[in-house]
């Protein structure tokens, strides 16, 4: 169908796509980055990684590790200092990443009887990462 002047012929006028702001993509690739450097950090302590940006309905987890008969639900925060990155994993946040915790033994009911942790990965410039151990826990 031809368009003239940009309405289709039905009258009907295309949807503009969604560009996302220069701010926002600068943030989601600085979240990937992160996301990376605490992926190699644990490696390189000897966890395996068993998901990177696991998603649910009710939330995100950034990185699921496994270290002997532990399961790591690790939250990455990248920011100009490693306090600042500890200030923004938030309570509303935490409660995110239980939820999806869930989700994810749900479907990975293997995993049911290991030793369950939420950490802290935290990432700043210049700095080597922060492994916070036991950030919080599934009663926030």
């Amino acid at each position: 169908m031809a368009k003239i002047n940009g309405v289709k012929p039905d009258g009907v006028t295309p949807a503009e796509p969604k560009v996302a702001s220069p701010e926002r993509v600068a943030a989601f690739r600085t979240g990937l980055s992160a996301e990376s450097r605490a992926a190699a950090y644990l490696m390189a302590k000897g966890y395996r990684i068993l998901a990177k940006r696991y998603r649910t309905p009710h939330g995100e987890i950034d990185i699921v590790a496994r270290r002997r008969n532990l399961i790591a639900f690790i939250e990455v925060k990248a920011r100009a200092s490693l306090d600042d990155a500890a200030y923004a994993v938030t309570p509303r946040q935490q409660q995110r990443i239980v939820n999806a915790a869930q989700g994810w033994l749900v479907t990975h009911p293997e995993h049911a009887e290991f030793e369950l942790r939420f950490d802290a990965m935290l990432i700043a410039p210049r700095r080597l990462p922060r492994h916070v151990l036991a950030a919080f826990d599934a009663s926030t």
